[in-house]
């Protein structure tokens, strides 16, 4: 055999050998473009692209999505090297909307902030929505809707939306907080961030998490506003977070001497209250605006309820004013907020990734009998479902169970900075606090008389100031001086 020959074959083999190895690459890519999600007000600096990922990243020649992204540019003349990336909560919120405010936002005083959309939400494409879903949320809250019908129904929007997304080819089983996670790793090294802040708020706290778990190595440090531990079956424990959160607010209104002499034994008078509606509803008759007609709504204390779960922290002084005016049958407030019951279905923005996120990665975790001693445990409010999704309507999604390991406490030395709202009984402050044990470098900040995502709450920016001082000095809690001026709520006793 000619030394030619040998040469032909040998290179003959090494590409067999490297096409049967490499046969297709795919390449994460940011490009920008003039399209924007919103319009941007004059005078901020940004650029705007769309990041383009593989759906399955086990598949590259599968399906790429791609994901709006905002790179804002600071205000300072000389901004910190390491930009904030921040994404929000959810699962199924768009982060966007954001984008219309950044002149509000203490942080491009120091840094360029990245605003990045996590896939399956709003303006990433593909957006996983249902419009079958709020079709059904819309009628099941109509006066003479049958409650018998309820199960069937969501079971059958589940249904339909699920079909629908997997015949477009969507693969449900690749909208995970950890395929999010892996995204966001993509966009940093894709720009090319040696460092950067991670700022996270509510179900993005689990994406903070993994992110800090699986890519830790440019992230200088994390804030973490109304924290989501990974290791919490937040289905099995809601309402009775719920009911706790009412219990501190209403023990506070008792020991302020004005707000007891006003509202006298308020937390026994409304948990009765709560419980003999649930034994025999409360009947209420608006107007419906649709057609002029009186509908008649019959409401339990499961229901009643949502005058404390509806409230905002700007409105947290008047909910004391706000039961009692229940309590005496005054029902002004009640009948404003049904009102809203009657406006049409949007089109379940973001439904299909929130499913696909609590369908494998909460709903397999979850003990169904302590569902069900949740969902009964407590008399005011009996009936009220814990779950943010039945289990019936996860075994109808039917996307894989991620692993053992997205259910279990991160260990870090990452600075972390947790923030908590007092009143927050959605990402309760007792989270919070079991995760410091894990997070060697964390500090944690509680905003006394607040509810959830303290740093967005912008009739006082003093949450958004202690993280902006956090970034700027990871090593050392916050203690900006408004934190220091924050002092339990003074309840109104009248109505304004």
């Amino acid at each position: 055999m000619t030394k030619e020959l040998i040469s032909i074959i040998i290179v003959i083999l090494i590409s067999v050998g490297c096409y049967g190895q490499n046969k297709i690459h795919f390449t994460p890519t940011f490009t920008e473009t003039n399209e924007t999600t919103h319009k941007i007000p004059k005078g901020q600096e940004y650029t705007f692209g769309y990041l383009e990922v593989l759906e399955n990243r086990d598949k590259p020649d599968g399906n790429k999505i791609k994901l709006p992204i905002y790179i804002f540019k600071s205000r300072s003349k000389n901004p910190k090297p390491d930009p904030i990336l921040y994404t929000v909560g959810g699962p199924g919120y768009t982060s966007m909307r954001a984008s219309k405010y950044m002149k509000y936002y203490k942080y491009l005083d120091d840094r360029d902030l990245i605003l990045f959309e996590q896939r399956g939400t709003q303006y990433s494409k593909p957006s996983l929505d249902c419009p079958e879903w709020a079709k059904v949320v819309y009628e099941s809250n109509l006066p003479n809707f049958d409650p018998s019908k309820t199960d069937s129904l969501f079971q059958k929007a589940a249904y339909q939306c699920n079909k629908r997304l997997r015949n477009s080819g969507v693969d449900l089983n690749y909208y995970t907080t950890n395929q999010i996670a892996a995204d966001i790793n993509d966009l940093i090294s894709v720009l090319g961030i040696k460092k950067y802040n991670l700022l996270t708020m509510s179900y993005s706290t689990k994406i903070g998490q993994v992110l800090i778990r699986d890519y830790p190595d440019k992230i200088r440090s994390v804030v973490m506003d109304s924290p989501l531990p990974l290791e919490v079956n937040y289905d099995e424990e809601s309402v009775k977070n719920l009911l706790e959160c009412l219990d501190k607010l209403l023990c506070d209104c008792e020991i302020n001497p004005d707000c007891n002499n006003a509202f006298p034994n308020i937390k026994s008078r409304f948990l009765k209250y709560l419980e003999e509606k649930t034994n025999n509803p409360l009947e209420v008759k608006i107007k419906n605006p649709n057609n002029g007609q009186l509908e008649t709504f019959y409401l339990k204390g499961k229901d009643l309820i949502h005058v404390f779960t509806s409230a905002s922290t700007s409105s947290v002084p008047d909910i004391p004013l706000e039961i009692n005016k229940i309590l005496n049958n005054d029902l002004s407030s009640i009948k404003k907020q049904l009102q809203h019951l009657f406006q049409e279905p949007g089109n379940g923005v973001g439904k299909g990734m929130r499913l696909s996120v609590w369908c494998a990665e909460e709903n397999p975790f979850n003990s169904q009998e302590k569902i069900t001693i949740e969902t009964n445990k407590y008399p005011e409010v009996k009936g009220l479902s814990p779950t943010v999704f039945d289990n019936d309507i996860c075994e109808i999604w039917s996307v894989k169970k991620v692993d053992d390991i997205e259910n279990i406490a991160v260990s870090s030395d990452i600075p972390v900075l947790l923030i908590s709202g007092e009143y927050d009984e959605l990402t309760p402050v007792k989270w919070a606090k079991s995760m410091t044990n894990n997070l060697k470098n964390s500090y944690h900040l509680i905003f006394i008389g607040w509810k959830h995502g303290p740093t967005t709450n912008w009739s006082n920016p003093c949450a958004m100031e202690a993280a902006n001082d956090f970034f700027n000095n990871p090593t050392m809690k916050p203690n900006p001086i408004c934190f220091s001026e924050i002092k339990s709520p003074v309840f109104n006793t009248v109505e304004k």
